[in-house]
């Protein structure tokens, strides 16, 4: 039970800091907002698209059936928002590091694998927040968020399942790298090349339908295809039969993989890094 105590006192002390800084929050809700009203509404395909009823219908059904773009694109905008809280959450680590204060954890009797794992679940949390926070607000935008009838709690937590994989996954990768730097020139750098390409080759905006050959294969093995996609069959239709399901299922599963792979090399990366300090 030491490890898990260990991981808990460093968490809580890194989501105290978080939370006696609101404006960090602000950040992750204003990315929300801006991609949910701006680019949801500028970018809406049934403004894209001369008016007409069955047009309009037409385009929409590219988008899974939803109602409105912006339900659609909810799921892809939590995703994106979890992707670049999870990329640039490693800035504390790094600062620990420069500061001196991972030094003072790496001579006190922990394991070096609750401060791994407290990277992970702080991350996690953050971004957590963000998510719900950003979920809330596609409710009251215009033209926002709409839910099918008989939408229910087990819907909420099968979406915000979807996403916590797909966290849990992105939080190992990017702690262990910032656990393995030294500058955070360096962690900003290497985010700022990986996390755009990785968003825009995945289906979190558009249908990975409307791809090139080449980019269709890439974003239908990208897990943020595989959260987003999860998410909105159950935001569009809300309970899921036949082939939605199975869907689903797969994607869960793929999650699931992807949290726990990324887990163990994640770990592995850290312990050597931390060792070799």
């Amino acid at each position: 039970m030491a490890p898990f105590g260990d991981t808990i006192a460093l968490t809580g002390r890194a989501l105290r800091k978080y939370f006696r800084n609101p404006s960090a929050i602000v950040p992750g809700l204003a990315t929300a907002i801006f991609y949910l009203a701006l680019f949801g509404n500028s970018f809406n395909p049934q403004n894209l698209i001369p008016s007409s009823s069955s047009s309009g219908g037409s385009a929409l059904q590219a988008f899974g059936g939803a109602p409105t773009y912006i339900t659609y694109l909810t799921a892809g905008v939590i995703c994106l928002i979890l992707v670049f809280n999870m990329a640039f959450g490693g800035i504390d680590l790094v600062l620990d590091r420069q500061l001196g204060f991972l030094n003072t954890l790496l001579s006190a009797p922990i394991t070096r694998a609750s401060i791994y794992f407290s990277g992970v679940l702080q991350n996690l949390v953050k971004a957590m927040i963000l998510a719900f926070l950003a979920f809330g607000v596609a409710f009251v935008i215009p033209n926002g968020l709409k839910l099918p009838a008989g939408f229910g709690i087990l819907n909420f937590v099968g979406i915000f399942a979807a996403f916590a994989l797909l966290g849990i996954g992105l939080s190992c990768v990017f702690t262990a790298l910032a656990l393995t730097l030294r500058s955070i020139d360096s962690l900003v750098a290497i985010v700022n090349f990986v996390t755009l390409p990785l968003v825009f080759a995945s289906g979190a905006l558009f249908p990975s339908s409307s791809f090139p050959g080449w980019l269709k294969e890439i974003a239908d093995v990208n897990p943020i295809t595989k959260a987003s996609e999860a998410a909105r069959l159950l935001i569009v239709n809300g309970t899921l039969t036949g082939s939605n399901f199975w869907t689903f299922a797969n994607d869960l599963v793929y999650l699931v993989v992807f949290a726990v792979v990324l887990a163990l090399l994640g770990y592995m990366a850290a312990r050597n890094a931390l060792k070799a300090e």
